[in-house]
C-alpha cells in the first residue's frame, strides 16, 4: 500500500525558549502565563532581553519550530506519515533554522526561505518559569503574508489529505491560498479539511468560513466555542446539525469530555481519559495529528477518534507541543492498529 501524504498549511512560528524568573517577567513588562499578539519592534526588544540574560552559567534559548498545523504534521510525521508544509519564513537566522530543523524531522519544506523580504521570521517568544508557567509572545512576521504564490499545485501530486489552519483566514492573501490548495488537492484526488483554531478568528469571518466549510472543504474540526460561533447557537447540537448539512466530515472536542465525530450519517462519541496536563500547549494540534492519521489510513471513525485523543494525551503529559515517543506503540496496546 502507498504510504498516505499530508500536506499542511499554516503559521511557520518558531518557538524561542527560555527559562526565566518571575521577577525578570515583571522587568519586562510580560503577563504571566498568557499568549499575547506582539508588535515587531517588543519582539527586537524581548529577543534582545533573553540575548542579556544569556550571561556565564546561564541557560541558552531553545529554537523548536511551532505553529499549529507544523506541531500537527510533526505528529503525523512521528506516525509514519510522509508529511510536507506550506509556510513562509524569511532568509533569516531564525528562518534558515525552522527549514532545516523541519527538514531534518521529516516534514519536507515546500517553500524556500524568502530573501529580501522587509519582514523577519515569525517567532513566540515564551519565558517559562520555575513553576513550569509558559508566558508566550508572539509576533507574525512573515508567515502571515502567505499568499496563493505560495501554493504550488505540482506539490499535491500524489497527496491524500490537506489540513489547513483556520488562524491564516485573517488576511484575504490566506484565504485566496486556501482555497488555490484545496482545488489543487482535489485535483489531485485528495481530501482537505481545517481547525477552525479560534473562536475569535471564527468570529471575525463567520461568512468566509461558512462558505469555506459547506465549499472545497471535506472535513473540519473544531471545538464546542468553534462551532457555537460558527452557528451562532449554544446549542451544540443544533451547531452541529448545520456543520453536517454543509460538511460530510464533522469533528467536535469538548476538552476533557467525549469527542463528537460525525461522518455521512454515522455519529460516534469517543471518550477522553482525563489526565492532569503538564503543559496544554498542542492538545488540539496533536488531537488533530491522530485523528488524521487514522483516516488517511483507512481506520473506522470511532479508531481515528481515538487515536487522537491518545496522541493529545500524550503530548499534554510533558512540556512542548510535539510527541515526545512513538504512539504506534500505544495505537498497539489498544488495538488500534
Amino acid at each position: 500500500m502507498t504510504t498516505p501524504y499530508v500536506i499542511g498549511i499554516g503559521n511557520a512560528v518558531m518557538d524561542v525558549i527560555s527559562p526565566t524568573e518571575d521577577a525578570r517577567l515583571a522587568a519586562l513588562g510580560v503577563q504571566k502565563g498568557i499568549m499575547q499578539l506582539i508588535d515587531r519592534e517588543r519582539s527586537e526588544y524581548l529577543m534582545a532581553a533573553q540575548a542579556d540574560d544569556h550571561g556565564p552559567g546561564r541557560v541558552l534559548s531553545r529554537l523548536v519550530p511551532g505553529g499549529s498545523v507544523a506541531n500537527t504534521l510533526a505528529g503525523i510525521g512521528a506516525m509514519g506519515l510522509k508529511t510536507a508544509f506550506i509556510g513562509r519564513v524569511a532568509e533569516d537566522a531564525l528562518g534558515l533554522s525552522y527549514a532545516e530543523q523541519t527538514e531534518a524531522a521529516g516534514t519536507v519544506f515546500v517553500n524556500p526561505p524568502v530573501a529580501g523580504e522587509q519582514l523577519p521570521t515569525s517567532r513566540s517568544i515564551i519565558l517559562v518559569t520555575p513553576d513550569g508557567e509558559r508566558s508566550m509572545n508572539t509576533y507574525l512576521g512573515i508567515s502571515a503574508e502567505l499568499g496563493p504564490e505560495d501554493v504550488n499545485p505540482s506539490v499535491f501530486q500524489g497527496a491524500g489529505w490537506l489540513f489547513l489552519e483556520g488562524y491564516l483566514f485573517d488576511k484575504p492573501a490566506g484565504k485566496a491560498a486556501f482555497l488555490r490548495a484545496a482545488e489543487a488537492c482535489h485535483a489531485a484526488g485528495g481530501q482537505a479539511g481545517i481547525a477552525l483554531s479560534d473562536p475569535f478568528c471564527v468570529d471575525r469571518h463567520r461568512e468566509d468560513f461558512r462558505r469555506l466549510v459547506a465549499g472545497p472543504m471535506d472535513y473540519v474540526i473544531g471545538n464546542v466555542h468553534e462551532w457555537s460561533s460558527l452557528y451562532q447557537t449554544q446549542d451544540l447540537d443544533t451547531a452541529l446539525a448545520q456543520a453536517v448539512a454543509d460538511c460530510r466530515t464533522v469533528i467536535c472536542t469538548r476538552s476533557g469530555d467525549d469527542a463528537i465525530l460525525i461522518r455521512a450519517g454515522e455519529r460516534v462519541t469517543v471518550p477522553v481519559n482525563r489526565v492532569v496536563p503538564v503543559d496544554a500547549t498542542g492538545a488540539g494540534d496533536q488531537f488533530a495529528a491522530g485523528l488524521i492519521h487514522g483516516l488517511a489510513t483507512g481506520a473506522p471513525l470511532a479508531v481515528a477518534g481515538r487515536m487522537g485523543c491518545l496522541a493529545a494525551a500524550e503530548v499534554i503529559g510533558h512540556v512542548g507541543a510535539r510527541p515526545e515517543r512513538d504512539l504506534r506503540g500505544d495505537f498497539r496496546a489498544e488495538g488500534l492498529i
